[in-house]
C-alpha cells in the first residue's frame, strides 16, 4: 500500500468544531501501582521538582514505573514566548547555582534509573544556561553513577560553545524538539528557527554524540504532507529517535487545537519513520518528548 494518500479525505472529519470533546483515545487513566505510589510519596514528602508533576503528563504513572523522570533546570520562567508552551514568560530569576546537586539528590532519593533533563530558555544569560547545564549532568553523574542520562536542550541561539558544553559531558541521549513542521514554525515557535533546530541536531552528530533525538506536535493545522517533509528533514540531519504526540492547548491564550490526529494517522506516522530508517519511532495521541526515554538510549 502506498504511504502517501491524500490528506483532505483524512482529516476533514477531525477539523475541530468550537468545544469539541476529547475524542475517546485522549482520555487518560489515573496513575496507579505500587512503584507509582512510592515515589509520589517521596516527591511530596521532599518537595521535588518533577515537570512529571507540575506537567502534569499523561504518561507519568508509565514512566515513573519503569523508573524514568524528568526534571527542568533554570527556573521555571522562560524568556522566549512559544505559542504552544504553558510554561511562564518573562523576566526569569537568578541562576540556583545549587541546583545541580539539589536535582542530583532528587534522583538519587526517587532511586530513578533513567533521568530526562530538560529547561527553559534562558536568552538572557550570556551562556544561555549551557554551563548549569554541563553542572547538572556532572552532579548527576557524582551522585547517580548507575543513572543513564537524556539531556533535552533549547538550540542555544545554536551558538556551538554552548553545544559543546552538552556534548563534551556526554549524555546517553541529546534531544532538541523541532516541535512542528517549518510553516508553522514562526507562529508556534516563535523566537525559533527551523533551520537553526536542524543544524543543532546535525552539528550533535558531527561532533559524535551516539544518540540525538527530536520531537512533533500534531494537530496545529500542518498537513500530512509537511509531516512527512519534517521527517525527511530529521533523517537528513542525522536524527536517531523522533516522537510524535498531540498538541493540547494549555489554555485560551494559547495557540487553539485545529484537528485531532487519529491513532490510525499516527500509526501510519509511525510507519514512515521507520521505512525512513529512524531507530525508534514514538507516534500515538498521548506521546511526549520524555516517553519510554529509557528505550532510547540503545
Amino acid at each position: 500500500m502506498s504511504l502517501l494518500r491524500d490528506m483532505n479525505a483524512d482529516t476533514k472529519s477531525n477539523i475541530l468544531p468550537e468545544r469539541q470533546a476529547k475524542p475517546k483515545w485522549l482520555r487518560v487513566k489515573l496513575p496507579t501501582g505500587k512503584k507509582y505510589t512510592e515515589l509520589r510519596g517521596l516527591v511530596d514528602k521532599y518537595k521535588l521538582n518533577t515537570i512529571c508533576t507540575s506537567g502534569s503528563c499523561p504518561n507519568m504513572g508509565e514512566c515513573w514505573g519503569e523508573g524514568t523522570a524528568t526534571f527542568m533546570i533554570l527556573g521555571n520562567v522562560c524568556t522566549r514566548s512559544c505559542g504552544f508552551c504553558g510554561v511562564k514568560t518573562g523576566r526569569p530569576e537568578t541562576v540556583d547555582w545549587d541546583e545541580p546537586e539539589k536535582v542530583a539528590r532528587s534522583i538519587k532519593i526517587m532511586q530513578i534509573k533513567h533521568a530526562v533533563l530538560t529547561s527553559v530558555d534562558r536568552d538572557d544569560l550570556k551562556d544561555m544556561g549551557s554551563i548549569m547545564w554541563s553542572e547538572t549532568v556532572k552532579a548527576v553523574r557524582r551522585m547517580n553513577p548507575n543513572t543513564t542520562l537524556e539531556t533535552l536542550i533549547p538550540d542555544f541561539q545554536g551558538i556551538e560553545q554552548h553545544i559543546d558544553r552538552i556534548i563534551d559531558v556526554a549524555p546517553e541521549v541529546v534531544s532538541h524538539n523541532i516541535e512542528t513542521v517549518r510553516r508553522l514554525t514562526r507562529e508556534v515557535r516563535i523566537q525559533a528557527k527551523y533551520d537553526r533546530s536542524m543544524g543543532v541536531l546535525n552539528y550533535l552528530k558531527q561532533q559524535g554524540q551516539r544518540r540525538t533525538k527530536s520531537g512533533i506536535m500534531l494537530g496545529l493545522g500542518e498537513t500530512r504532507e509537511e509531516v512527512i517533509e519534517t521527517l525527511h528533514d530529521l533523517k537528513a540531519n542525522q536524527v536517531d529517535v523522533v516522537t510524535i504526540g498531540q498538541y493540547l492547548q494549555p489554555s485560551k491564550k494559547h495557540l487553539p487545537v485545529k484537528q485531532f490526529i487519529t491513532p490510525d494517522q499516527f500509526k501510519e506516522y509511525e510507519d514512515i519513520g521507520l521505512e525512513l530508517g529512524f531507530r525508534h519511532v514514538e507516534s500515538s495521541a498521548l506521546v511526549r518528548s520524555s516517553y519510554k526515554a529509557q528505550k532510547h538510549i540503545n
